[in-house]
């Protein structure tokens, strides 16, 4: 049987008869993703689900088709779902897997990193304002597309299982990235949660989920929504720090090139501190410390994947994952040091 090209799905979504044409986007991590271009202007984002990660496809579109009316508003860019044909969140191709199609937003820019406190200044706005969109959902309907996603207990346990069946060449290799791995699995750093309220959180914060306005340079929305469902705002505060704040990129080799920016830090917190009360005080509190939680979580993460053959995220070239599984850790160990600063910053912009 013919392997299906994803342009033989697009009558299968409800659009507008054009000649439409697909570019692959290579950025992401989990999903296939293509922009649809008419006249080689980009008009919908079409996407091949991963349901290796993604197992739960209903719940997954079910709480995107909750939480999409909510994120508009004059300072927010709304994206939307395109239904089938059939009226169907998402389209199952049977071989082929399962595909959704999403409306583009014109004009917009991502980075993975940023030197310029004003991109710093308005992801923590746009971040702030997701929050204050969602405020008040019904977060019992929302369900967990990834159980434990930011668990510290499960991803050890998964580590201790990728040791265990480790290659032996890759154990070597990784030795650096086990040595910091584990320094900080012995000596874990104080995070309480009594007292932090549940919310509905966006889950993966990076910098390159945000859009930006290519003319304006003001934060539009958060894209990549398949982790929406339930969180600590420490968890979507820290992973947005882990790539606003560091001065390199994710997978940096050269790791003295990695640090906190103080400046970058401080702006962050000023465009959060646009949405007034939003934060409870343990919520204030525990913001440091989520900004040490997500990069180190998220290098163990990067860490167990290379243990285990590279089987999550995709890589680009041999070896990424543990540069990524580096880059984190190291930059989690920075962020360890700056806790007096971030704690001072915090209270004294959002208290």
């Amino acid at each position: 049987m013919p392997e299906t090209e994803p342009t033989e799905l697009l009558p299968s979504f409800s659009l507008p008869e054009k000649a439409y044409q697909l570019r692959a986007v290579k950025q992401g991590l989990i999903h296939q993703t293509f922009l649809v271009l008419h006249a080689n202007r980009p008009e919908y984002v079409l996407q091949q689900i991963n349901t290796s990660v993604f197992r739960d496809i209903e719940a997954l579109m079910g709480n995107l088709r909750q939480a999409l009316p909510r994120l508009g508003a004059s300072d927010y860019q709304q994206v939307g779902l395109v239904k089938t044909r059939e009226g169907g969140l998402y389209l199952d191709s049977g071989d082929a897997g399962c595909w959704r199609m999403m409306t583009y937003v014109p004009g917009s820019v991502t980075f993975n990193t940023t030197s310029k406190p004003n991109t710093a200044r308005e992801a923590g706005r746009i971040i702030g304002r997701f929050h204050s969109l969602l405020q008040g959902t019904d977060m019992a309907s929302y369900r967990d597309t990834l159980p434990g996603f930011h668990n510290l207990e499960l991803r050890a346990k998964e580590y201790d299982e990728a040791m265990k069946g480790a290659d032996a060449g890759r154990k070597d290799l990784a030795a650096k990235a086990i040595g910091a791995a584990e320094g900080f699995l012995k000596d874990p750093f104080p995070i309480e949660k009594k007292g932090l309220p549940m919310r509905i959180c966006h889950n993966d914060t990076k910098l390159n989920n945000i859009l930006f306005s290519e003319s304006t340079s003001k934060a539009l929305c958060l894209v990549d929504l398949d982790t929406i469902m339930k969180g600590y705002f420490m968890y979507d505060f820290g992973d947005a720090i882990r790539t606003i704040v560091s001065t390199a990129p994710e997978d940096e080799r050269l790791l003295e090139k990695i640090r906190f920016s103080r400046p970058l830090f401080r702006a962050f917190i000023e465009g959060l501190s646009a949405q007034k009360g939003l934060l409870s005080m343990p919520e204030i509190r525990s913001l440091p410390f989520g900004a040490v939680y997500m990069p180190f979580l998220h290098g163990l993460r990067a860490l167990t994947d290379y243990l285990s053959g590279d089987v999550y995220y995709q890589v680009a070239y041999e070896g990424q994952n543990l540069d990524r599984s580096m880059s984190l850790l190291t930059f989690a160990g920075k962020a360890r040091e700056e806790l007096d600063f971030m704690q001072q910053t915090v209270e004294e912009f959002l208290t």
